[in-house]
């Protein structure tokens, strides 16, 4: 088999993260929709072989790169050996596991210029997204349950003034003492900056990530004037369509 000639040389946070996307969605569909052809190919008889995702949302199972050092980090080696050893769904979730850390060697070496807050960024990116294993063993994506349950009424109590008073009165209830610690590792989908309680927040109702109301514009009076915010990023999207 030759290597498909599919080159991606991303230097943008957003272009890093179309690249890390299009390889998860070709390695995806390999270990779910096409996940018949990927283990007949996976045969324990032929040589070290690698799963490859490409940027173009396909994949590929192929030999490992011949050059040395190779261009990108390589997957992982010979996962053809074990196919017939396990049973079929661990084996599966054992290529997930390699491949999601494949795929985030990639994205960050891609991203290996990056600043403090671009690196950031990008792993938020990604982080909002179900892992390959998440997905192939259908697990539940605790991040987006913490964020998407809570709809509107968890936004509008971490709405605060530059003051830090909270808007909304309703921390009665005992959940929300648990609050800070659930969004403790939140960042801005804007700087990248971590959360703090002492900051007005605001989350996008269509890509559910959050920004500080000052990176978006955003006052805490003017966000209570607001059914349904979508980011800029959100609003761009749909201008274009």
């Amino acid at each position: 088999m030759e290597m498909a000639t599919i080159s991606s040389n991303p230097r943008t946070v957003e272009e890093v993260f179309k690249d890390y996307s299009g390889r998860r969605s070709g390695i995806i569909q390999a270990l779910t929709t096409d996940v018949d052809e990927f283990y007949s190919l996976c045969d324990p008889e032929k040589d070290n072989l690698c799963l490859y995702g490409h940027p173009n949302d396909s994949w590929e199972v192929n030999l490992p790169a011949e050059e040395v050092p190779p261009e990108l980090p390589e997957p992982a080696l010979g996962i053809n050996f074990a196919r017939d050893g396990m049973n079929r769904k661990d084996w599966l979730s054992l290529v997930a596991v390699h491949s999601d850390s494949w795929l985030l060697s990639v994205a960050f070496y891609n991203g290996a210029r990056f600043n403090r807050n671009e690196r950031k960024r990008l792993f938020t990116m990604i982080n909002d997204l179900p892992t390959v294993f998440e997905v192939v063993t259908e697990r539940k994506h605790l991040k987006d349950k913490v964020i998407t349950d809570s709809g509107s009424k968890s936004r509008l109590s971490t709405k605060r003034s530059v003051e830090g008073q909270v808007k909304s009165s309703s921390r009665a209830d005992d959940g929300y003492e648990d609050e800070d610690d659930e969004h403790s590792e939140t960042l801005c989908g804007s700087c990248g900056g971590n959360y703090n309680a002492d900051e007005f927040w605001i989350g996008c109702d269509v890509c559910e990530r959050w920004f500080h109301g000052k990176c978006v514009k955003i006052t805490p009076a003017k966000a209570e004037n607001i059914k349904q915010y979508k980011c800029p990023s959100c609003s761009s999207k749909k201008g274009r369509q």
